[in-house]
């Protein structure tokens, strides 16, 4: 058997969610089918992040295992013939036997993506909020300069939560203003349960003067999810970028397995 790594990348609109579930069709669900068909054997896949129903990807890892023929960089090829156009298969390599697609990722960057306009744009009405009413810049990029840092994010995470430790690292949080377009990156070692999509709402709040500056400063005081804005729509949050050390594709079994709370659910 040969361990697979994946780089998948979808629109998650049409999908309740990167995981397979019974109530509604996941992007895991269709991916295992094609995998399944082409490898002539049931094939189960584990992703590097749960993303929500309507949470978009560009750059999922997802592994399996499998005893199949094909070339793993052949995988791109064979999948996307199967795969409906709204997923595709950007990368296969082969991983040791011990490489975790989810357990030794060592930080993510995801995008958030808000249209700031009067009325809403038909092409982006599937990878953006829409807010109508305007939003001021100066104080968000205020808050944003209290994110960065290791803090506990007790605060920033859904009810449903279920991470041992709320503590986690920003490595970088800003915003790019481009005519009505905002957009939020966000990179950290690991996420909790809603987490982007709570700092996403809180700025939208301070943008329309709801929440000051010291909103972020405040829920790190008081662990007060009230302290925050709300949890921004699923459609305008992407997986940007999965990132592993280099030692998990030499040497796997010898780094500590983390377990994290994704931001959609990541």
């Amino acid at each position: 058997m040969k361990r697979i790594l994946l780089t998948v990348e979808y629109d998650g609109t049409a999908y309740a969610g990167w995981q397979r579930q019974i109530n509604g069709l996941a992007v895991q669900q269709v991916l295992e089918e094609a995998l399944s068909s082409a490898c002539g054997h049931p094939v189960s896949v584990t992703g590097a992040s749960r993303t929500d129903a309507g949470v978009h990807a560009l750059d999922q890892k997802v592994h399996f295992d499998t005893d199949c023929p094909i070339p793993p960089d052949k995988y791109p090829f064979v999948l996307n013939t199967m795969l409906p156009p709204d997923i595709r298969v950007l990368e296969g390599r082969e991983v040791p036997e011990s490489f975790h697609a989810r357990f030794l990722t060592s930080g993510k960057i995801y995008t958030y993506r808000i249209w700031n306009a009067r009325h809403g744009s038909a092409m982006r009405r599937n990878t953006h909020w829409h807010i109508p009413v305007p939003l001021d810049e100066k104080p968000v990029r205020e808050a944003l300069l209290t994110l960065p840092g290791s803090h506990d994010f007790a605060a920033f995470q859904a009810a449903g939560g279920t991470a041992k430790t709320t503590v986690r690292t920003l490595r970088s949080a800003e915003l790019s203003v481009s005519g009505n377009e905002w957009t939020l990156t966000v990179s950290g070692d690991a996420f909790l349960y809603n987490m982007v999509r709570i700092i996403a709402g809180t700025v939208a709040e301070i943008g329309l003067g709801r929440l000051c500056p010291d909103a972020f400063t405040r829920a790190f005081d008081t662990l007060d999810r009230l302290a925050l804005g709300m949890t921004a729509p699923a459609h305008g949050l992407e997986l940007t970028k999965v990132f592993y050390p280099d030692q998990a594709f030499t040497d796997p079994a010898s780094l500590r397995w983390h377990e994290e709370e994704t931001t959609c659910s990541d």
